[in-house]
């Protein structure tokens, strides 16, 4: 990133191979829809361009990129907030089951299922932190940096999240 800052654009075709799947992971997982999951992933590599005085170096480029795939998230849905607040539970549940992408083939498995369809009824920023945190393996520390917060607080944040998690999971399985 600090070549693209520089101006050698062509490495961020590189970044772009290097974290695309990662961050349509990331996306996928909080709106289950590919077609936008790959348009945001985009926006996120646009705006890395647009913005790309602000990376100073200091600190992970990760959390830096992720912070930037947040904003793109939470942009695009605040633009789009009705549309997202028909979308019934049962529509998500049928996409799941229906779409052939290989990270729906795993959620075939009822329990899986199951446990997406808990995930989705969390609010969205303890959803966030556990996709960051759990799913993409990404360190409490840069997930702090990501959400905005200290190292400590992002565990308490997943923590919370997960026993969340847990209880609305327990509450759908019965």
């Amino acid at each position: 990133m600090k070549k693209v800052k520089a101006g050698d654009l062509d490495k961020m075709g590189l970044l772009y191979e290097r974290h695309k799947k990662r961050l349509f992971g990331f996306f996928y997982n909080t709106n289950h829809n590919a077609s936008i999951s790959e348009d945001l992933v985009q926006n996120v590599f646009i705006r890395m361009i647009k913005y790309k005085h602000t990376y100073t170096g200091e600190g992970s480029f990760l959390a830096w990129m992720f912070t930037t795939a947040r904003n793109v998230n939470y942009d695009h849905f605040n633009a789009n907030k009705s549309a997202y607040n028909e979308r019934e539970l049962s529509t998500v549940a049928h996409k799941m089951t229906t779409d052939s992408t290989a990270d729906n083939a795993m959620d075939r498995d009822e329990n899986q299922q199951l446990l997406r369809s808990a995930l989705n009824k969390l609010d969205s920023d303890k959803r966030e932190v556990l996709v960051l945190s759990k799913l993409k393996g990404i360190k409490f520390s840069e997930v702090g940096q990501i959400m905005g917060c200290s190292e400590g607080a992002a565990k308490v944040k997943a923590h919370r999240a997960l026993k969340e998690l847990r209880t609305v999971y327990l509450q759908m399985q019965q």
